[in-house]
């Protein structure tokens, strides 16, 4: 059975979840949403330096969507995958604890690399992951998408926490990605 965003979606969003958003994704639509998050944060009277660690992490997260959906670039997409091809969730779980939830559309092929990446970051230290920050950000490589990979490695760094993630079959050419970072 092929994966349905909708679903997915609705079966991540519960009494927790603060700001939630699916479509598709342009710097309006990323502007929009770190709107959203800093509105309802002040509301709940977060602390200012919870809210510059969450915002941050988001920032990372929704420019990873935004730079990193296969679906939106591809000019063969195929009619079966939905328009709105992104996923955003914000969960307050408990205390000054938060989960940041995002899902896109990515190659099938990208799947292998990505995961092995993952999981080399997730078994390094905190001290690995800064140095191997700081190795990549002076070696000034970047990928043909413009990032040098600092992207899953500075969400590590910042929060201190391994990714969980999960990849969803969705045709012979496309998986759905989804990623989850404490904070």
């Amino acid at each position: 059975m092929a994966f349905e965003l909708e679903k997915w979606y609705n079966k991540n969003k519960n009494e927790n979840t603060l700001l939630s958003y699916m479509g598709k994704i342009s710097e309006k639509e990323v502007n929009q949403i770190l709107d959203n998050i800093d509105d309802v944060l002040s509301k709940k009277e977060e602390k200012r330096k919870v809210i510059k660690k969450i915002y941050n992490v988001a920032i990372e997260t929704l420019q990873n969507l935004y730079h990193h959906a296969d679906i939106s670039t591809d000019k063969h997409i195929n009619t079966e995958i939905p328009k709105n091809n992104i996923a955003f969730l914000l969960e307050h779980l408990k205390d000054e604890k938060y989960l940041i939830i995002t899902g896109n559309f990515i190659r099938k092929t990208n799947t292998r690399l990505l995961k092995e990446r993952i999981d080399q970051l997730n078994f390094l230290s905190k001290e690995e992951v800064k140095s191997l920050y700081r190795l990549i950000l002076n070696n000034e490589e970047f990928s043909n998408k413009g990032g040098g990979g600092l992207g899953i490695i500075d969400l590590i760094k910042r929060t201190g926490n391994n990714i969980g993630y999960d990849f969803y079959y969705f045709n012979k050419d496309y998986i759905f990605f989804s990623l989850r970072i404490a904070i």
